[in-house]
């Protein structure tokens, strides 16, 4: 417990899924500080209230956003760090659009959804992390971008998600090369298949109790999260691999 003890932190798509998850998660470890960012607000609300039945002395700012617009961003920015008095430790660009459902195959697929994907995915956690760097890097802290195996295979029929998140893998890798040594970390996760609401949309026609629960693949996250990760950094994680806490012993090795 409190692997988070007093940690800031700012969870992108946060009103479902693995964003809600992490922030029942974050609050559970004695985070002292959560910005839940997501399009739909009264899940926001349900999340926060979730938040205080686990943490109640948490600081929650809930904050409705589409972070396709540049303004959004600067807007959840501003919030965030007016509300936490300047100070963030961790963000975590979680919030993820599919697309299409279902997916069409690259030469049907339409390009104001392909621009669509690619702002919410790629340009998004982008500038969440410019617009986050300065608070950021007055005392260190963990950036966490959540990536698929479809960002490393090309799959038939994933466009424009699979294509953001090749983008997201080679994006985490140059700010992790570029603030090696700022006292910030940049890392990326796989949480897998999930039972989600975007994965049942990707897969309308799979069967969703084969896929993982969010609330099993969070220990990654918080570990990456906490200071026990202070030495991590330009690593990729696959959270539902049984070996990734091996895989952190031969990193500190």
């Amino acid at each position: 417990m409190n692997k988070l003890d007093g940690k800031y932190a700012l969870i992108t798509g946060a009103s479902q899924g693995l964003g809600r998850q992490l922030a029942i998660a974050f609050a559970r470890e004695g985070a002292a500080a959560i910005s839940l960012v997501a399009r739909g607000g009264e899940q926001l609300t349900e999340v926060k209230e979730r938040i205080f039945e686990v943490g109640p002395a948490v600081r929650v700012v809930a904050i409705v956003a589409d972070l396709t617009h540049p303004e959004e961003i600067e807007r959840a920015i501003a919030t965030t760090l007016s509300a936490f008095d300047g100070r963030l430790d961790v963000l975590v660009n979680n919030a993820s659009s599919i697309g299409p459902s279902p997916m069409p195959f690259l030469l049907d697929y339409p390009l104001e959804d392909f621009r669509n994907v690619l702002n919410t995915n790629l340009i998004a956690p982008f500038l969440l992390i410019k617009k986050a760097l300065p608070a950021m890097i007055e005392q260190g802290g963990s950036i966490i971008n959540v990536t698929s195996d479809a960002g490393i295979t090309g799959y038939p029929g994933w466009g424009a998600y699979g294509i953001s998140k090749f983008a997201i893998e080679g994006m985490s890798q140059t700010w992790a090369a570029e603030l090696e040594d700022s006292g910030v970390r940049v890392n990326w996760v796989d949480p897998g298949d999930m039972n989600t609401a975007m994965h049942r949309a990707a897969e309308p026609d799979a069967d969703p109790i084969q896929w993982a629960d969010p609330a099993e693949v969070t220990d990654v996250f918080l570990y990456l999260a906490s200071d026990q990760s202070q030495h991590v950094q330009g690593q990729r994680f696959q959270a539902q691999e049984d070996n990734w806490g091996r895989n952190v012993i031969e990193i500190a090795a």
